[in-house]
């Protein structure tokens, strides 16, 4: 009885001994590195395990690379897994190039992947060219018609300046701002039209991949249209100013004639109002007269003739202009 206890705690043991190895120790992970020929102890496998860090993100892009014929150290790529990178991709990356004879060294490929550009796609750019299309760019010629044009920028992936070197933003926006300079250069909207390749050359001769992670290699017009007649338009949208502006000038000598012939109308009734008060004087000053002896019955006779001559001619004057308004009215 004893002795079956003692063999059943041993097999516990040894169960639980292996379930401890086998969960520090990827043996089939060892294996095939060791059929692979890359030589990679327990040990250290063990102390990937204790680092946290997953030994299958290294050891497959180690075997990856010792087919390829790349040196590279398993200390390395841990050291790069530990930074954040993307060991694998970067391994990806050192392949395509030395098949494609770029040279880029591990040293600069981890810096890349770090910096947060894809290393791998800018090998394959660099191999491939990309073409960029601009979105639909809008210019005004000197004659004052807009032309509407639309570009392909190809380019190639700058390995020496794609840690610190602007993107696709900046040429987009570069050939963008070239495109709409070429375009309000022009005397003529007609010339563009007729030879849009002078858009390309212009544009190219700026050298707009300064300071980019890209190579311009060619930029070709697309598409380019003619827009509005934006001249004609400032010159209606100047004009009906001009309009709204007399009219308001207009407006104002109106308003200030008005004022002037309301206040002439008060002048003339104030002067009425003092010649009727006048006027209301003049019985007492005959009669204040009269009693003094300054006048007599036979002057007071000719002035009432005089007055009533004047007042005779003001009728005739006044029959005058209502035949006259009234002629005018009928058009006679």
């Amino acid at each position: 009885m004893e002795t079956a206890i003692i063999v059943l705690v041993v097999v516990i043991a040894i169960v639980f001994v292996l379930s401890v190895l086998f969960s520090l120790v990827p043996l089939g992970l060892w294996i095939s590195a060791g059929a692979a020929g890359v030589k990679v102890g327990l040990f250290t496998l063990v102390g990937m395990k204790l680092r946290r860090v997953v030994p299958a993100r290294i050891i497959k892009p180690k075997i990856k690379a010792a087919k390829a014929g790349l040196d590279v150290s398993i200390n390395d790529l841990e050291a790069h897994f530990l930074s954040g990178g993307n060991v694998d991709r970067v391994i990806d990356s050192l392949i395509a190039a030395q098949k494609a004879e770029i040279p880029l060294s591990f040293k600069r490929a981890t810096a890349i992947d770090l910096a947060g550009r894809d290393v791998l796609e800018a090998v394959k750019m660099s191999v491939n060219p990309k073409v960029i299309e601009t979105p639909l760019i809008a210019a005004i010629a000197k004659n004052g018609i807009e032309l509407k044009a639309r570009a392909r920028v190809t380019v190639r992936a700058n390995i020496d300046r794609l840690i610190g070197g602007a993107g696709e933003q900046t040429i987009i926006a570069r050939v963008g701002e070239g495109i709409v300079t070429t375009i309000g250069s022009a005397t003529d909207h007609k010339a563009v039209l007729e030879n849009p390749d002078s858009i390309s050359q212009t544009v190219l001769n700026k050298g707009l991949d300064a300071g980019t992670a890209f190579e311009i290699l060619s930029i070709d017009i697309a598409d380019i249209d003619v827009g509005k007649n934006i001249g004609a338009q400032l010159q209606t949208d100047q004009a009906e100013a001009d309009k709204k502006i007399a009219q308001a000038k207009a407006e104002e000598r109106r308003a200030m004639a008005f004022a002037r012939e309301q206040e002439m109308k008060a002048s003339v009734q104030e002067m009425r109002a003092k010649v009727v008060e006048a006027e209301a004087e003049v019985p007492r000053a005959m009669a204040e007269a009269f009693r003094n002896g300054n006048l007599g019955i036979m002057d007071y006779y000719k002035m009432k003739n005089v007055m009533a001559d004047t007042q005779m001619r003001d009728s005739i004057s006044e029959i005058g202009k209502q035949d006259a308004e009234d002629a005018k009215k009928t058009g006679k």
